[in-house]
């Protein structure tokens, strides 16, 4: 169970450091849906962190560092 929650979170970190970097990248741009397109982006990002945040808590628990025991 630890490792597939493990790597579950490694994908998630993959996937937020690819959002982050399509979020600078459409920084750069500046045709009519910029905005939009940033704005869908930050939401992506956000949702991304907390899936990465849900897995890293999930993954302690697994392996005993969290809720004692």
């Amino acid at each position: 169970m630890a490792v597939i929650l493990q790597y579950a979170f490694y994908i998630a970190l993959i996937g937020l450091v690819v959002i982050l970097v399509l979020g600078l990248v459409n920084l750069t741009r500046t045709d009519a849906s910029q905005a939009s397109r940033s704005n869908k982006l930050m939401r992506l990002r956000v949702l991304m962190q907390a899936i990465a945040i849900g897995l890293l808590v999930a993954l302690g628990i697994a392996l005993g560092a969290i809720g004692g025991g």
